[in-house]
Formats: structure tokens, sequence, C-alpha cells
């Protein structure tokens, strides 16, 4: 073994720059704190996926891994935030809710979507489901009727990176036929009936999720054949209404 025989003011400056390099994280206490709130996030989502989700009847491994990967409190209202990774849905506004993570996994794991896909969003809300959508799909068309809810969904979504979304405030009754068709079509709030304009925009060999019914819901899976549309009911749930009419404005 060699031995380093090293001045004394010089052994003593190599002490205190090694003694500097151990203590650098806590120079800055903003900084470990923020990684605190961060790894103490990501705990709570990792618990929501593992008894919220694969506890149930999730499986896809895609769509776990997206729930993983977003962070659900940054889409809440701040009052809120504590409560983002509960079982049930929460309140973002104007009378609207975020889905209770079980359902947004649900719907999502429906819809079986491919990387490539291309996805019409009817109820951005805050803006949680688009970003799950986006982590799985190739492009994401959200319509949102309520504009505040829109613009917040926008900004949010934008300051997370995603850049596969594009929001649209309008009508959802009437779809987005210029972007259409689409290959999966998911709807997060209730029209007493499926819209003639949302069947019309599915794309042959694709999928619709839409909760459908006053004031009693089942959620409904829509797939076009060649042969024409399918309907499946799947689980009773409970939407908000669905917001505006056929031919109505905003579209």
């Amino acid at each position: 073994m060699v031995e380093l025989r090293l001045p004394g003011l010089l052994r003593a400056c190599v002490v205190f720059c090694l003694a500097a390099a151990c203590t650098a994280d806590r120079l800055d206490p903003a900084a470990g704190a923020q990684a605190t709130a961060r790894d103490d996030w990501e705990a709570r989502r990792a618990r929501m996926v593992e008894s919220q989700l694969r506890a149930r009847d999730i499986r896809d491994e895609r769509v776990l891994g997206a729930m993983a990967r977003v962070p659900r409190h940054l889409f809440v209202p701040e009052a809120e935030r504590s409560a983002a990774y509960a079982d049930h849905p929460l309140p973002i506004g104007h009378g609207q809710t975020i889905s209770q993570p079980y359902i947004v996994a649900y719907m999502t794991q429906t819809l079986a979507l491919g990387s490539s896909d291309r996805v019409l969003e009817i109820g951005t809300g805050s803006g949680y489901q688009a970003a799950v959508l986006a982590e799985l799909a190739g492009e994401v068309f959200t319509m949102e009727i309520v504009e505040p809810l829109a613009d917040r969904a926008r900004a949010t979504l934008a300051d997370l990176g995603y850049r596969n979304v594009e929001v649209r405030t309008g009508n959802g009754y009437l779809g987005w036929p210029e972007r259409a068709p689409f290959d999966r079509i998911i709807v997060t709030a209730a029209p007493a009936e499926v819209p003639p304009a949302l069947e019309a925009q599915l794309a042959e060999g694709g999928i619709m999720v839409i909760p459908v019914g006053a004031p009693t819901q089942v959620l409904t899976v829509i797939r076009r054949t060649a042969d024409g549309l399918v309907t499946e009911r799947t689980l009773p749930v409970l939407f908000v209404p669905m917001v505006g009419k056929p031919g109505g404005p905003g579209g």
C-alpha cells in the first residue's frame, strides 16, 4: 500500500473539499425538500397502482406504467391535492370532476391502445385522462366545452411536456370532424344517448368507450367492424352529464 504524504496545508484542503462534497446536498434545503416531496408523490402513485388497479382487474402493464408515471396531483386544485391518489373522484371546479383512478385505468385498458393510434377524448376536464392517453397513443385530440378548464388543462399538459396532445374548446357532441377518423374515442361525461357524430368519426376497427344514460349510466363499448357497429354494455358508472347538444354552439 502506498501512503501519500502531503504537506499539512494541502492535506487540510483535501479533507475540507471531501467534506464539502459529502454535504453539498445539505447546502440547498429547498432542493432537498423538493426531492423529498417528489419521492412522496411517487410513493403515493405506486401505492395507488398496486392497491387500486393491479389488485383489481387492471392487467395491462402499459396502462399500469402510464398510471405510475403521470403526476395526478398536478391535475387537481391545490385544495384537493392531498387526496389526489385516493380511490374516488375529486372536484376540479365548474361543476366538473376528475375521475377515480380505477375508472381512468379501466377505460384506458378497454381502449386497447396502440402506440400509433389517434385518439379523440371528449371531456378534457383537468387534462389527466389526456395525459394518460398521451403516454400510450400516437396523437391525442381532446375537447372541453368549459373554456377555463380547457385553458388550464392546455397549460398543465404543456408544462409537463406532452407534445402529442391538442386541446380544443368546443361542443363534444359534434366531435372533431377535421381530425377524423379516430382509431379510438373516449368520452368522460355522460350523454343520454351516443352522439351520432362520434359514431360517424370512429374508424373501421376502432373502439369507443362512453358512459351512456340518464339518470343511471352504463359504461358502453362500441366497436366499428366491416359490418357496422357492435355495442357492449359493461359496468354501471356515475359521470357528470355531458354538456352541450348536437348542433349547439361551441363546435
